[in-house]
Parts: structure tokens; C-alpha cells; sequence
């Protein structure tokens, strides 16, 4: 049995070291995660007109693995850190939002990459796929004027949640 059998896949946060497996793997991997994640979504949102642009139950419940399943699925890069937590690739970073349920994106890279000047674009590039993977994303400024997304589920399904 291969590694990717006997480890769970888990999506890139950009809080960890790079991804060790080779490219070709690892995206055959999240498109698997991701085609799964749409399958769920049809089978338990089926009463929805249009249910693969709902997220599912599951991803409520884990919302940062699902914004960054999203994320890297539709092949945005992800940042990276070295073994002291040193930023070592830029890329997004998603970690918990301030409010419960909701997720913070960022646009994160090492001192002198060059980051901060690509965060406008970048995150534009986010908030489109997660606006259209049925997130509701939202562009702030926060301190030293660093912009960040602010991603929760759509109007409706964070009462189904709270149950």
C-alpha cells in the first residue's frame, strides 16, 4: 500500500512545511479531495437547486480544511514555513476567523518576497473561487493596512450548523 493510501489527505493551510510529495501526486490528490467534497455536497444538499455550490455539512464543521481544500484545489499556491516558523513561500495562509465559523485568509510570504504587494491581486483571486465554491468571502484592512479575507458560509447554512 502507497503512502497516500495509509496517510489522510489534508489540504495546505500554508502554516506547515512545503508539501514533500511530488507535484503530480499531490495534485492528483486534492483533485480526488476536491471531486469528493463536490460529491457530498450533491448528495447531502440535494434538495438545492444547485447543490455542488453549497457547502456541505461537514465543511461547517471544518471550515479552514474546506477553504484551503478549495484554495489549493483550484490551484492557487499556498504559503509555507520552515522548521521556526519562518515563512519560507508565499502563498495564502488560512487559519480561524475571529467570529465562530468563519476563516481568515491571507496573503503570506517571506520578508522582502514581495508579498504585501501582491495581496491585493491574490486575494482577488481567492475571493473569486471561494465566492464561486459557495463561500461568502469578504476583503478587509487590517493593522499596517495588510489586506485579509474574512470567508463564512453563505446566509442560511450557519443556522443548520448551530442546531
Amino acid at each position: 500500500m502507497d503512502d497516500a493510501r495509509r496517510d489522510p489527505f489534508e489540504p495546505s493551510t500554508g502554516d506547515g512545511p512545503p508539501v514533500p510529495e511530488p507535484p503530480e501526486r499531490r495534485a492528483a490528490a486534492v483533485r480526488a479531495a476536491f471531486e469528493g467534497m463536490v460529491q457530498i455536497r450533491r448528495l447531502t444538499r440535494a434538495e438545492h437547486p444547485a447543490p455542488e455550490s453549497v457547502p456541505a455539512e461537514w465543511e461547517l464543521h471544518r471550515p479552514v480544511r474546506a477553504v484551503a481544500l478549495v484554495l489549493e484545489a483550484a490551484g492557487i499556491p499556498a504559503s509555507a514555513t520552515g522548521p521556526s516558523g519562518e515563512r519560507t513561500a508565499t502563498g495564502y495562509r488560512v487559519c480561524a476567523g475571529e467570529a465562530p465559523g468563519a476563516v481568515r485568509v491571507e496573503w503570506a510570504g517571506p520578508p522582502g518576497s514581495g508579498a504585501v504587494h501582491d495581496e491585493e491581486e491574490e486575494l482577488g483571486r481567492c475571493l473569486t473561487v471561494l465566492r464561486e465554491a459557495g463561500w461568502t468571502p469578504l476583503l478587509y484592512r487590517g493593522p499596517k493596512r495588510r489586506r485579509f479575507l474574512e470567508v463564512e458560509p453563505p446566509a442560511g447554512t450557519a443556522r443548520q450548523r448551530v442546531r
